[in-house]
């Protein structure tokens, strides 16, 4: 027979309750304890493992990591093609967790963009540029009459620069003005959210600069909410927010500003990196830090007044307990 819960129990579960109701009120995309399984030949494999992750409206995000960790599988999932196993998302106060079919179609063609990094995946041949940007108006009833669409897809064109291309089709244009009308095509509809999913992975890159500053512009004077999956370290580069993922969980970030220079007055751009802390206080510590310190399996903490100090461990000869053999006298001395 199981006890009932006593009133520290309940309180402690209301509090939790209550704290995931707040997480992420403020943001524009929220992804909560994410976890994705997928089963493969029998066999269990964890896309996501309890991935936390805020977006806030207006930012220019880059999503980098190792293949494997997940970035894809969160791109699907915030792009209504894909649903988690487990946790909590929401875009645009769209829970993507209890959303139906209908809800996701609908979803997909009037509040998230995609841009995806094969070019010839983004555009249908048979039809213009113009056509291509007007197409997403139309399925979703949107823009008023034919001459309405039109105009709206010239705007798009031109404000991202490939309007000499409204009556050419994809084979008549190059790699990197097929990507920037496919930008085009996924703005088309004013989504809250852009998504891109390795948009500049088959370009060079003076190609790749041209279809970033695109992003860019659709950012700063549409004020579109964009992520971007990337393995560029120059487009990663270039946004003030880049999360790195690694084994399914956010590992670090790096935030950029500007600081102006007091002796020469210049303005440079300075970029800092932090550790993430998970909703449950686990962190994932870089790599190169714990290889440089020999730390693995268990490391020693110390809580000073003001930070955490994180220290290799220093009882490497015990693996089982606390403290040396003659430390503990309860120990087989045999």
């Amino acid at each position: 027979m199981t006890s009932s819960p006593t009133f520290h129990e309940l309180a402690d579960r209301a509090l939790a309750a209550r704290d995931a109701a707040a997480y992420g009120q403020d943001a524009l995309i929220s992804c909560d304890r994410l976890v994705r399984i997928f089963t493969a030949d029998g066999v269990e494999v964890q896309a996501l493992q309890g991935l936390d992750l805020l977006v806030r409206k207006g930012e220019l995000l880059a999503l980098v990591g190792a293949s494997g960790s997940g970035k894809s599988t969160l791109m699907n999932i915030l792009a209504g093609l894909d649903r988690p196993t487990a946790g909590a998302t929401r875009v645009a106060d769209h829970d993507l967790v209890t959303m139906s079919a209908k809800e996701r179609l609908v979803y997909r063609r009037k509040t998230v963009g995609f841009v995806r990094q094969q070019t010839s995946h983004n555009l249908l041949p048979y039809l213009t540029a113009a056509q291509n940007v007007a197409l997403p108006l139309q399925l979703a009833r949107a823009g008023g009459r034919r001459r309405a669409r039109a105009d709206r897809a010239m705007q798009l064109l031109d404000l991202l620069d490939v309007a000499e291309c409204r009556d050419r089709r994809p084979h008549e244009m190059s790699g990197g003005q097929q990507q920037r009308v496919a930008l085009a095509v996924a703005l088309a509809n004013d989504p809250a959210v852009l998504l891109a999913d390795e948009p500049t992975g088959e370009l060079d890159s003076h190609t790749a600069e041209q279809v970033f500053a695109a992003f860019r512009t659709a950012n700063e004077e549409l004020g579109t909410t964009i992520v971007i999956v990337t393995h560029d370290q120059a487009v990663a580069g270039e946004v003030r927010r880049t999360v790195a993922i690694r084994d399914g969980r956010t590992a670090t970030e790096v935030l950029r500003h500007s600081e102006v220079d007091s002796a020469t007055g210049e303005e440079n751009l300075v970029a800092r990196e932090y550790a993430m802390l998970d909703r449950a206080g686990r962190l994932q510590l870089p790599a190169e830090y714990t290889r440089a310190l020999g730390m693995r399996d268990r490391v020693a903490l110390e809580l000073e007044p003001d930070h955490i100090a994180v220290r290799p461990d220093d009882a490497r000869d015990d693996r089982h307990g606390p403290g040396s053999a003659e430390e503990r006298p309860w120990a087989d001395r045999a």
